[in-house]
């Protein structure tokens, strides 16, 4: 590193202590609730599959000068001045996405991944053209049709479900529905679904029927980038979206990849169709964590992710706990507490909230309890595992969810179990803080 890189470092640093204390001054608040999240990260266990920690350089320039700066429209075709290195930022960030999914075109602009999956229908459809999609409570995503959601009520979804015994899909039945109600655009991929997709089958329904194909990779994206699951792209797949804050430990944001006879359209999609200016910051945290993804080290953690998932599932089994599908094939498991414990959703959740282990209610296939109090869990091992823990610690979890959720209103086991997951906390920081 050379003198002045040196000197622009310290330059930095000195800037980040005192705008944070500029904050603590100025914004008690504010600061007083930075630092308590801090601390519950630190001496908690995130299991929420969606949740994830991201790294220091990706922290380092969501808190950059790329904040300042307003990018509307793409990289040598802005409508503002002084994009030398904007520009330059998403230019390694779309370049190195190509890469990392072998794929024709990258779009890293959009603000979340609901934005993302709108863009792509409101950029390849017409309202009221059909999509199939999986039901939302068997896995799927609100973006994916949920009647509540506006692309549900924009567009015609047809929905198929799997088998909750071992969460299996009906391809059959799917090749039947597809037939009769001939989808614009098939879609794969969940939010709460522990299993691999078949894309091959997939892609030849939607090849039967002349349909679009398209995963939302969400979840699994830097599990697909880590290798250690497949890539949709290599069964011919035409679009591919992903968050880029959950698997892939990036910022929070989303990327649309795709084969190059849908680039133009997707980019009009997304600007001017639905966005205006990008936020320069975490695409530079999104190109970041991309060169991030290419390493060995990378695909040791993805690899890693499928370990500790397998161990914290047969840990969980093994005590008689029912699990949707009866185990995971990814990252993600979902815990059928009413059938397991005679718990909600919720009681299990608040239960486990009180010894630092954070997971998040979930419905399950067919569920009959409301989405408020409904009757499982959903635990995943992304974020564990970037602290470093293996299966050993994921049988240990195991063991203390089995013990709180078996007696949640016992006061000792509760702070019994709090002590022991602060106490292994301690071993395995937090990356970044």
């Amino acid at each position: 590193m050379s003198d002045s890189s040196k000197a622009t470092i310290e330059r930095q640093a000195a800037a980040a202590l005192a705008n944070l204390q500029a904050l603590a001054e100025n914004d008690p608040a504010v600061y007083s609730a930075l630092r308590g999240e801090e601390q519950r990260e630190r001496d908690g266990i995130e299991l929420i599959p969606s949740e994830n920690y991201t790294f220091p350089e990706v922290l380092a320039v969501l808190g950059s000068v790329f904040t300042n700066k307003y990018s509307e429209g793409y990289p040598g075709r802005r409508y503002y001045g002084g994009q030398t290195y904007t520009d330059a930022i998403e230019n390694l960030a779309r370049d190195r996405a190509k890469a990392l999914f072998g794929c024709d075109h990258a779009n890293v602009q959009p603000l979340s991944g609901s934005a993302m999956n709108q863009a792509v229908y409101l950029g390849l459809l017409e309202p009221g053209d059909t999509i199939m999609a999986m039901d939302l409570s068997h896995g799927g995503h609100l973006t994916h049709g949920a009647p509540v959601s506006h692309m549900g009520q924009l567009f015609n979804f047809v929905r198929y479900i799997t088998d909750p015994s071992d969460g299996s899909v009906d391809f059959d039945q799917v090749r039947a529905d597809a037939l009769r109600t001939k989808p614009k655009l098939m879609l794969c991929g969940y939010t709460s679904y522990p299993r691999d997709i078949d894309y091959a089958a997939f892609k030849a329904i939607a090849d039967e029927v002349g349909a679009i194909t398209m995963t939302d990779a969400s979840h699994f994206g830097g599990l697909v980038a880590g290798k250690a699951m497949k890539n949709p792209f290599d069964f011919g797949f035409d679009i591919m979206t992903t968050t880029t804050h959950k698997s892939l430990r990036g910022p929070r944001g989303g990327m649309i990849l795709c084969r190059k006879p849908f680039a133009k359209t997707i980019d009009k999609s997304v600007f001017p169709g639905l966005q205006g200016g990008p936020h320069m910051n975490a695409v530079a945290g999104i190109a970041v964590t991309l060169e991030k993804a290419q390493t060995a080290e990378f695909r040791d953690y993805a690899a890693q992710v499928l370990a500790n998932a397998q161990a914290l599932a047969q840990g969980l089994m093994a005590a008689g706990v029912k699990l949707v599908t009866g185990g995971t094939d990814n990252h993600m498991i979902v815990v059928d507490t009413m059938l397991s414990f005679g718990l909600d959703g919720r009681t299990a959740e608040e239960a486990l909230d009180q010894v630092q282990i954070t997971t998040n209610k979930q419905i399950i296939p067919d569920d009959p309890n409301p989405p408020l109090r409904p009757s499982g869990i959903r635990i995943g091992t992304p974020a564990a595992t970037a602290r470093g823990m293996k299966e050993p610690e994921m049988t240990q979890l195991a063991g203390w969810m089995i013990r709180c959720l078996q007696t949640p209103e016992d006061e000792a086991v509760l702070n019994a179990v709090k002590a022991e997951v602060e106490t292994l906390c301690q071993s395995f920081p937090v990356p970044g803080i």
